[in-house]
């Protein structure tokens, strides 16, 4: 189960993107400025404008990669951030894309997804990262009551979800949300689960 080729960049021509709050969102600014290493090798999927990847990269971090399905949207990054590497966008499937990455931005592209989709998400994210690798970001702790997207969902269901493959370091309400999402987001810190 997903959405047409063309859903997404329907989204962002008809400017039906109210996921898209014009800006790095201010928990995930706090999580970067505290990083010390530049070199890490970050994705971010489903990163739609790519506001986190303007900022990390204009803040010294030159191993971002961007992926999404839009080309609308990436051209609007594109023409924002010309000088981000051509070769760190990739307009594709998550689902399909093979790489290995330090650390994993999530930013509204879980609650773009399906619910049939979302063990294969956090399978797929523990795939891509390196060992003692991690996925932060910001997931909604409540459900819609419209049919999606966005899809919400509640901490139980993610602490099952995502248990057989992090381990969950943070998982508590974001306190510095814009007022929109304000006491309806979680704020997350998974380490991937090395098996030995």
């Amino acid at each position: 189960m997903s959405f047409p080729d063309s859903y997404w960049d329907d989204m962002y021509s008809s400017k039906r993107t109210g996921w898209d709050i014009g800006d790095i969102s201010a928990p995930l600014k706090e999580y970067f400025d505290q990083l010390t290493s530049k070199d890490l090798r970050i994705l971010i999927p489903g990163a739609g404008r790519a506001w986190e990847a303007e900022y990390l990269f204009k803040s010294g971090f030159k191993n971002v990669f961007v992926l999404d399905y839009s080309s609308e949207a990436i051209e609007d990054f594109k023409n924002r951030c010309p000088e981000f590497p051509s070769d760190q966008i990739i307009i594709g499937d998550f689902f399909l894309h093979n790489g290995k990455y330090d650390l994993i931005i999530e930013q509204t592209f879980f609650s773009s997804l399906f619910p049939a989709q979302r063990k294969e998400y956090a399978r797929s994210m523990c795939d891509k990262l390196t060992n003692n690798g991690k996925l932060v970001g910001l997931l909604f702790n409540h459900e819609f009551t419209f049919e999606g997207p966005p899809f919400g969902g509640s901490e139980k269901e993610y602490v099952e979800l995502f248990t057989p493959f992090f381990r969950i370091e943070i998982m508590e309400m974001a306190t510095n949300s814009i007022k929109p999402r304000s006491g309806r987001e979680f704020f997350l810190l998974l380490r991937k689960r090395v098996v030995k």
